[in-house]
């Protein structure tokens, strides 16, 4: 029964960020708001609803294993399974900006949450930075992009998702969504806690696969279905986007409203994973001409060694 709640809570995950989405997206053009700033503030803090949601609840219920377990397992998900299997479906040529921006952000963000880790928790001015480094990164990005080509990548994303219905279908799509998430998260904790009591495995390893395999099913449905359409330019960049986000958007508000424990189970196992594979993204964009199948092999490899050893580690 844990793992029909389980299911539930990430199919209700899923479901209340779509909504909560859609309806504050088309709420803040009806307010004026320009379609270049909804797209890269609304749209980017919406599609990280779930874990947020997850990640709140989960440390005001008093299992910070299950917040911080479930970033760090997403991040090392996004890069090692999904962007494996994008690359196996269709290799990715690298574009200039995501070595430029994408990749040195998302390496501070990643350094920054590794040396606040060190001391086992993480603390309001903490999360502070966190999010003050997000803000300053947004707003040049927004400034940069109207000279640039990501405003119309922006706008035709709001575009997609704006579906021009009245104000109170917008405000009926976005209690839906938070309702949706709300529930999600209790569901979603509820039977991870569960689970793992009556199996004898920590909160931890189950957030580490499950809950961040769950959460980044959208970013694996998104990464895929651009890679069939041979649009392969926006997968890498919205991968590396949703790790930073994770880290400053999500671990930065979770820390002002709770200061987060970080376990030594996370500090000195998981978080070497995250280094690793966050540093050895960069020659994997750099050498050759493209991240073609090997590359994505190799990835895949390193996503199922770090489930191997995480369950190992536990007997």
């Amino acid at each position: 029964m844990e793992y029909l709640w389980l299911i539930l809570g990430l199919v209700a995950l899923v479901l209340g960020g779509e909504f909560l989405v859609r309806g504050a997206v088309s709420i803040a053009l009806k307010a004026k708001i320009s379609p270049l700033v909804v797209g890269m503030t609304v749209v980017s803090f919406g599609t990280s609803a779930p874990e947020l949601l997850v990640s709140l609840s989960a440390v005001l219920d008093g299992y910070p294993d299950v917040s911080v377990g479930a970033v760090v397992g997403s991040n090392i998900s996004n890069i090692a399974l999904v962007l494996g299997i994008t690359v196996m479906i269709f290799p990715i040529v690298v574009n200039r900006d995501s070595l430029r921006i994408d990749w040195p952000l998302m390496i501070l963000a990643t350094f920054l949450f590794y040396f606040f880790a060190m001391n086992g928790e993480i603390v309001l001015w903490e999360g502070c930075v966190f999010l003050g480094i997000l803000s300053l990164f947004t707003f040049w990005l927004i400034r940069r992009s109207r000279k640039e080509g990501i405003q119309l990548a922006a706008e035709s994303e709001v575009a997609e998702l704006n579906t021009g219905n009245p104000i109170y279908k917008d405000v009926l799509f976005l209690a839906c969504g938070m309702l949706a998430l709300y529930f999600g998260a209790e569901w979603l904790i509820d039977s991870v806690v569960s689970i793992a009591s009556k199996q004898g495995v920590s909160e931890k390893l189950i957030s580490v696969t499950i809950v961040a395999f769950g959460t980044s099913l959208p970013e694996l449905v998104t990464s895929s279905m651009a890679a069939f359409r041979k649009e392969t330019d926006i997968s890498i960049g919205n991968l590396i986007g949703s790790n930073i986000f994770n880290i400053l958007a999500i671990l930065g508000i979770t820390a002002i409203v709770h200061p987060l424990e970080i376990s030594d189970s996370i500090n000195q196992f998981d978080m070497y994973f995250l280094l690793g594979i966050s540093l050895l993204l960069l020659p994997i964009m750099l050498f050759g001409k493209q991240i073609g199948r090997w590359k994505g092999v190799f990835l895949i490899l390193f996503y199922a060694f770090y489930i191997y050893f995480s369950i190992a580690a536990e007997y």
